[in-house]
Formats: structure tokens, C-alpha cells, sequence
């Protein structure tokens, strides 16, 4: 049994160009953010993947690079459910103020522990910790079990929702995780044991 499950960061954001903290706004893919998204398609295509259900937050720019990567697989109209709990971290009220505005009003280390840390948020908004205590929850009981029913499963979210899956897969701590850097639109395609332990991990940005 194939139990396949594919990690996607969605493609480049207009915010992501800007450098502004994003978090649960919802601004578009940037043209380099499509093709992104085209190209991550033509990377599992080539590899001959197809997909049994798919997995997306409740924000555009991750169902945009979705439909793109299924366009490119002839997987138009594959069975795709949405939930918030795949959305991004929230940054509060860092949300839309671009990253080096911050560091000059909250001082550069203020910023990098806000960023960097797991378990510190931003004013009124997430942790790394708080975000995987929703993601890691769905997963568990919505994701994993399709894929250990042998469903061919790929799910397009976000930097920090990806990080708290990765963390669970990888079984990786809290301070490696952290620095682990995820490019926009790169496939990490993971096998799984009967258990739901990783078997196989490929990432196509290597």
C-alpha cells in the first residue's frame, strides 16, 4: 500500500514580496507565485504522482497554488477539503506591517524572538506552539487516517502550518524546527509506515 502524503508551501504571496507579516490576511499569488505553483504541478507530474484527496486552509493563496499543481496533474475537481486549521500562524498585530517596520518600532531582538521563538506570539496573536495545538489535532484525525487507508493525499498550506507537521513527521524539536526554512511552492513528498511513522522523505527543492 502506497501511503503517500505531500507537503506544499503555497507559491509567493503579494505580501510575501513586500515582506509584510501575512499571517490570516489573504492577498493574492504574485505572477513568480503562479509559476511557482506550475511548476511544483510539473515536478510531482514528472514523477507520474497522483492524488487521492487533497488537504487546504481556508485561504486563497494556498487553494490558488492547489488548483494550479492540479491543473498541471489533469486533476481538476479532485475531492479537496478546506479547513481554517491549515491556515497560517497568526500574527496579531503584526499582521501588514512590513518586517524591517517592525524591527525599528519593537527592536530587532523583540522581532527575532516573536519570529523565531516557539512559544513566545506576538500581541494578540500565535506561537509556532499555539498553531501546531490546531494543525497537529486535524491532522491526526482528518489527514493521517486517509493516508493510512492508502488515499494518495496532498495538502498546500502554509510556512508555519507545514512547520508543526513537519515537526510531528520528522519528530524534530521545537529548536530544529525553527530553523527549518521552507521554500514557496517546493513538494516535501513523505511514504509512511502501517504506524504513521515516515518511511521516506524527498524534498524537491534539494
Amino acid at each position: 500500500m502506497d501511503r503517500l502524503l505531500v507537503l506544499v508551501r503555497h507559491g509567493q504571496s503579494e505580501w510575501n514580496l513586500k515582506n509584510l507579516f501575512t499571517g490570516w490576511k489573504d492577498p493574492g499569488l504574485t505572477e513568480k507565485g503562479i509559476e511557482e505553483a506550475k511548476k511544483a504541478g510539473e515536478q510531482l507530474r514528472d514523477l507520474k504522482l497522483t492524488f487521492d484527496i487533497a488537504f487546504t486552509s481556508d485561504l486563497s493563496r494556498a487553494q490558488k497554488t492547489l488548483d494550479l499543481i492540479l491543473e498541471e496533474l489533469g486533476q481538476t475537481g479532485l475531492e479537496t477539503i478546506k479547513d481554517q486549521a491549515l491556515n497560517e500562524r497568526d500574527y496579531g498585530d503584526l499582521t501588514g506591517m512590513n518586517k524591517d517596520e517592525a524591527r525599528k518600532e519593537f527592536g530587532e531582538e523583540q522581532v527575532h524572538i516573536w519570529r523565531r521563538s516557539f512559544d513566545v506570539p506576538p500581541p494578540g496573536g500565535e506561537s509556532l506552539k499555539m498553531t501546531a495545538e490546531r494543525v497537529l489535532p486535524y491532522y491526526r484525525s482528518e489527514i493521517l487516517p486517509r493516508v493510512l487507508q492508502g488515499k494518495r493525499t496532498i495538502v498546500a498550506a502554509h510556512g508555519n502550518s507545514l512547520r508543526a507537521l513537519i515537526m510531528e513527521l520528522e519528530k524534530l524539536t521545537p529548536e530544529q524546527i525553527l530553523k527549518r526554512e521552507l521554500g514557496t511552492g517546493t513538494p516535501i513528498i513523505y511514504r509512511l509506515n502501517e504506524d504513521g511513522e515516515v518511511i521516506s522523505v524527498e524534498d524537491l527543492a534539494a
